[in-house]
């Protein structure tokens, strides 16, 4: 695969159903068609974390993360730092999350998510990794949250669907804002206009596959592959082409997660 290729900055290989047997790797080989050349499978608790290092140890061209999602069924979940830190010595883990606040559903913020987010971003800062920020209908308690962990390795607000104003306070404060398929929906006229502001060398895209197909495969299980639509609906937004974008999130994907740095060749 020759440059620039995409990079799906933000999915969950763990979470796909791969029906009619499907395997893994054809989704893989599927992304690399789609001039994919590397991905980042992120993940939503400790059993999910330590599935996708076996992934990544068995399949090139994939990094992994360490981290608990801020929406959980059943029992609060509970976690240690020496936890995170064990599982963050894996050379293919990337950064810390996903993380963060979530009130959708209530009042969340309030509870153990915030424990959890400032846990995450406590051992993010001491391992110097970047963050993966979950953040729905929390904005200033998310702001406030980073802005006094103050880590010099920032992060990504992932599958970002806030304000313009959200975003511009994060890139401030050194972080990147990643979008994904809900772009291109046809309710998101106001993301659009984030898409077109947030500044070249901070912007990455993804998929957040299985969930949220961009147009017009939308309620079908998303896929890797699908970035590459979600990257021409935003390069097509900026009025550039989709190589420069392609190429300009892929080296941004190397600035801030800077462990995959060593890995630029290994190509799906």
């Amino acid at each position: 695969m020759s440059l620039p290729y995409l990079i799906d900055s933000h999915c969950h290989l763990d979470r796909l159903k791969l029906a009619g047997g499907e395997s893994l790797a054809a989704v893989l080989a599927a992304a690399r068609s789609a001039g994919i050349g590397q991905l980042l499978s992120v993940a939503v608790d400790l059993d999910s974390a330590r599935h996708l290092q076996q992934l990544v140890d068995s399949h090139r061209g994939l990094f992994c993360s360490v981290g608990f999602h801020p929406l959980q069924d059943g029992e609060v979940p509970v976690v240690s730092r020496q936890q995170l830190i064990a599982l963050a010595g894996h050379p293919k883990v990337v950064a810390i999350g996903e993380t963060g606040l979530d009130n959708h559903y209530g009042d969340g913020a309030s509870g153990w998510q915030r424990d959890s987010f400032a846990l995450h971003l406590d051992v993010a800062k001491q391992l110097e990794l970047p963050v993966i920020v979950h953040t729905r209908q929390a904005r200033q308690q998310t702001l406030e949250m980073i802005e006094a962990a103050a880590s010099p390795a920032a992060g990504v607000l992932h599958c970002f669907t806030e304000s313009r104003e959200m975003a511009e306070a994060a890139v401030a404060m050194g972080y990147y804002i990643s979008l994904s398929g809900i772009v291109t929906f046809n309710s998101a006229k106001e993301l659009r206009e984030v898409a077109k502001w947030v500044p070249l060398e901070r912007l990455l895209v993804e998929t957040d596959a299985p969930w949220l197909a961009p147009v017009p495969h939308r309620g079908q299980e998303n896929r890797p592959a699908l970035v590459r639509e979600v990257a021409a609906f935003i390069a097509e937004l900026r009025g550039i082409s989709l190589d420069e974008l392609a190429a300009a999130t892929s080296a941004n994907f190397y600035q801030l997660f800077k462990r995959a740095g060593a890995y630029k060749e290994e190509l799906l």
